[in-house]
């Protein structure tokens, strides 16, 4: 039985992983409403100023598939053919440690693209680079079949090799607060804080 990891927020994968599996808050999805995606990482390392590679990867990434890309801001990577090329395909998404560019007609055929935003200039199709090794995407390092989880709280990847794990611990604390009401919650949150100030020795003003 496959895992849904898109099952959980980001958010809940934060009691399973360390800081530095999160990317860069300013990767983010380029219209709202997005849907939580999750999927191994097709990965791609464009050269500066170029974008060869993430076209060459639409054609050569499975289905179910997260492009993952690293590359540089000044120049668009992808636009809205390309998107949708991949859509087709059925690869769940792009994340970008870049830009793209078409930001209207992605936003109007709903696929999932975090960037740090939209230029109008392409790059060039000009220098080779290998597919699927590792890359480094907003502030992480991506290992081609590592799991991302993206949705509007972050990015969250996971190493293949702890990614059940890690499902298992976020499903648990996502569970247990939809499980509480807000009351219940805030009892045993305020029993925490207090239990904390008591022992670093809080003392009131």
């Amino acid at each position: 039985m496959t895992t849904d990891y898109a099952a959980v927020s980001v958010c809940d994968y934060a009691d399973a992983l360390p800081r530095k599996q999160f990317m860069d808050y300013q990767i983010r999805c380029l219209w709202d409403g997005a849907p939580r995606i999750a999927g191994p990482a097709f990965t791609v390392k464009c050269e500066p100023g170029d974008h060869l590679m993430l076209h060459a990867a639409i054609y050569r990434a499975k289905p179910g598939d997260i492009i993952v890309v690293e590359a540089d801001d000044a120049f668009a990577v992808a636009g809205g053919n390309v998107c949708a090329i991949a859509q087709r395909r059925g690869i769940k998404g792009f994340v970008v440690d870049g830009v793209i560019r078409d930001g209207a007609e992605v936003r109007e055929m709903q696929f999932p693209v975090y960037a740090h935003g939209v230029v109008p200039k392409p790059g060039a199709k000009k220098q080779l680079s290998p597919l699927n090794q590792p890359v480094t995407c907003g502030g992480v390092l991506v290992n081609p079949g590592d799991m991302i989880v993206a949705d509007e709280e972050g990015i969250a990847v996971i190493p293949q090799a702890d990614a059940e794990e890690a499902f298992a611990i976020a499903k648990k604390r996502a569970d247990k607060d939809a499980g509480m009401t807000l009351d219940e919650w805030q009892a045993e949150h305020s029993e925490k804080v207090e239990s904390i100030l008591s022992k670093l020795g809080f003392k009131e003003a």
